[in-house]
């Protein structure tokens, strides 16, 4: 999450959060981008809050051998989400380590653009959980997921 590969598109991110990671000098954008494996996969970042996070995919390029959705392209997508909610949960303060991660796939997908909305379920103060439901360009639910990430200090000066 903390890999320097900027966003292909702006991210919407609440203006108390713009503030304080730029009284830091962060970029945002960058910070939280899908980095590189999401990158390569063509992950963008559309909307970005502790509440709600919400990313695309596109299933070409991101498929099996029988031309389906890979089910780890869609654990690459809930995570990235998830991961990004637990970080701006926590705060500039802190870093957010998955530590476990389920995916129920529900259908199979052979075109177009999958939308991944990551909500939380539990928002403590040592760990945070997130549901993620990915869905195709018909709104059909593709995926289930629910990530937990623990949320540790940032090393000094990061």
């Amino acid at each position: 999450m903390g890999e320097q590969t900027p966003t292909q598109s702006p991210v919407q991110f609440p203006q108390e959060i713009i503030d304080e990671y730029a009284a830091l000098g962060v970029d945002l954008a960058a910070v939280f981008s899908a980095g590189h494996l999401g990158t390569r996969m063509g992950v963008e970042i559309v909307e970005a809050s502790p509440e709600r996070v919400v990313g695309t995919m596109p299933v070409e390029g991101n498929t099996q051998p029988y031309g389906l959705l890979h089910g780890g392209a869609s654990a690459v997508l809930a995570e990235t989400l998830g991961s990004i909610g637990s970080m701006l949960h926590g705060g500039s303060r802190k870093v957010a380590v998955g530590v476990d991660l389920n995916c129920t796939h529900h259908r199979g997908v052979r075109e177009g653009l999958v939308t991944g909305v990551a909500t939380p379920v539990h928002r403590g103060r040592t760990t945070a959980t997130y549901e993620i439901v990915i869905t195709d360009d018909r709104d059909r639910r593709v995926c289930s997921a629910r990530l937990t990430c623990l949320l540790r200090d940032a090393p000094a000066g990061a």
